[in-house]
């Protein structure tokens, strides 16, 4: 048997992806990473080998097929057997949908949802064979509340959801032991927010509470050791997801009224800021975006999600010595 577990990470260059290909390796896992910056890729890369571990990167855009199928070729041959992917890679622009040109709308359809469609299809090539592996969708909270100023974005991460369910029952139909789950976020503090495309007359922001990147890739790491249908993480996560299906009409107004103001902060943008919709923005981004001074560094409901099964085992024995304690007091 192999002694390391070999993960594939699209969008691995910055923001959640870096620190979810960091976060394989510091756990053992040689790396291939995928993304489309050639500078930003081998920044990440020595970050793996940094920890003793081997690193891959591939540049390519995960809108074209064939590029990723190529990358996924090129990965397995350095490195071996994939027994993770973790499909990750997204853009998006902000502004109100008629704002938007339709090449655009297509753009962040082409990256962020196909970029997935591709991915999938790219790792169950060598997964089905082998019958073994773990397909890791991150998606967003996103997926089930769609938010003002980001119809692309939020309408991509809705069409994963279905296409994942889908595929998921093909899987179960054929008796297949290659696992398939979707990771849903809050709002994380990476650097998309200042090179994805934006239309706003303030600087763009997640919808606070933020998180920062190393919480999501430790869940991460988490569910790919153990593979379930999907994982909300932190309260917002639940918060939008519950809510929605509770009342989303509701939420349609809410959002309305305060999703602009909260996806704006206080500074003007920059009209000649460059933007990653059509090219890699230059330079080295990291993981981190600017909101490290406001960005939850703990978060206990990320961690019950993340250890569900040993929360519930817990309060189902909790429940057990508390009724038989009462059976007890009966009986005296």
């Amino acid at each position: 048997m192999r002694e390391r577990q070999v993960v594939v990470v699209t969008g691995a260059s910055a923001g959640v992806g870096r620190a979810i290909a960091q976060a394989f390796a510091e756990t053992g896992a040689d790396v291939g990473l995928i993304a489309r910056g050639e500078v930003t890729l081998k920044a990440a890369a020595a970050e793996i080998e940094a920890t003793g571990g081997k690193a891959h990167a591939v540049v390519a855009d995960v809108a074209d097929a064939e590029a990723v199928e190529r990358a996924a070729d090129e990965i397995e041959s350095a490195l071996g057997p994939i027994d993770v992917w973790v499909n990750n890679a997204m853009t998006s622009v902000f502004c109100e949908f008629t704002e938007m040109t339709l090449e655009e709308f297509r753009r962040v359809t082409d990256v962020t949802y196909h970029g997935y469609v591709h991915g999938t299809h790219a790792a169950l090539r060598y997964m089905l064979p082998r019958d073994r592996g773990v397909i890791v969708q991150i998606g967003s909270a996103l997926a089930y509340r769609g938010i003002p100023l980001q119809s692309a974005y939020c309408g991509a991460k809705h069409a994963i959801e279905g296409f994942t369910e889908s595929v998921r029952c093909e899987l179960i139909h054929q008796g297949s032991n290659v696992a398939l789950g979707i990771v849903q976020l809050p709002a994380v503090n990476t650097p998309q927010f200042d090179w994805v495309l934006s239309r706003l007359p303030r600087r763009a922001q997640p919808v606070p509470p933020i998180f920062q990147p190393e919480l999501i890739a430790a869940a991460v790491v988490d569910f790919a050791r153990r593979p379930r249908r999907e994982m909300w993480l932190g309260w917002p996560t639940i918060r939008a997801i519950l809510g929605n299906r509770v009342a989303p009409g509701l939420l349609d107004w809410y959002l309305g009224r305060t999703g602009y103001d909260a996806q704006q902060a206080d500074e003007p943008e920059r009209a000649d800021r460059p933007s990653n919709l059509w090219s890699p923005v230059p330079g080295d981004w990291g993981a981190h975006g600017r909101f490290d001074e406001c960005a939850i560094t703990f978060s206990p409901a990320m961690l019950v999600s993340r250890y569900r099964r040993v929360v519930t085992a817990a309060a189902a024995g909790v429940v057990g010595v508390a009724g038989a304690a009462a059976a007890l007091v009966r009986r005296d």
